[in-house]
């Protein structure tokens, strides 16, 4: 089980907002061979959910209100160091991102813009795919809502 932490951007430290950027750096830049803008100007806005294990940032998503990414509530930046995985920490810092969206915006509709190969993955979360794939910084994605 993950030890979770929820903050907002301003009260995040120095050290825990560069263990964040390393890493989503290390995964969607490195790991998945993708040249991006990873810093986008929208982590200001974002909750942050970070999930510890063994006192390291092994976990990651960012949380909007409706309007702040999409129309509806979103989460984005899923991320699971490549080395903890088989542990099934995706489904832990994704069950804590819906319930951070339940408990500060009081919604339950939730779009996110997931990466095709995780279809399944977020299926099981109780995500629906709608419309078509499309490219997002040159991999496969695909709108997913969660009513």
């Amino acid at each position: 089980m993950l030890d979770i932490h929820i903050k907002y951007f301003n009260e995040l430290s120095t050290q825990e907002l560069y263990d964040v950027l390393q890493l989503r750096s290390e995964v969607f830049v490195v790991e998945q061979d993708c040249v991006y803008q990873d810093i986008d100007g929208k982590d200001k806005k974002a909750i942050h959910v970070l999930g510890y294990k063994n006192m390291k940032l092994i976990a990651y998503t960012r949380v909007f209100k409706p309007g702040d990414y999409f129309k509806e509530t979103s989460i984005g930046r899923v991320v699971v160091a490549k080395n903890e995985r088989q542990f099934k920490y995706g489904y832990d810092i994704m069950n804590a991102s819906i319930q951070v969206i339940k408990k500060h915006f009081n919604e339950s509709l939730i779009k996110i813009s997931a990466q095709c190969y995780l279809k399944n993955f977020y299926s099981n979360l109780g995500f629906i795919p709608k419309g078509e794939e499309y490219l997002e910084d040159g991999i496969l994605h695909i709108a997913m809502v969660k009513c």
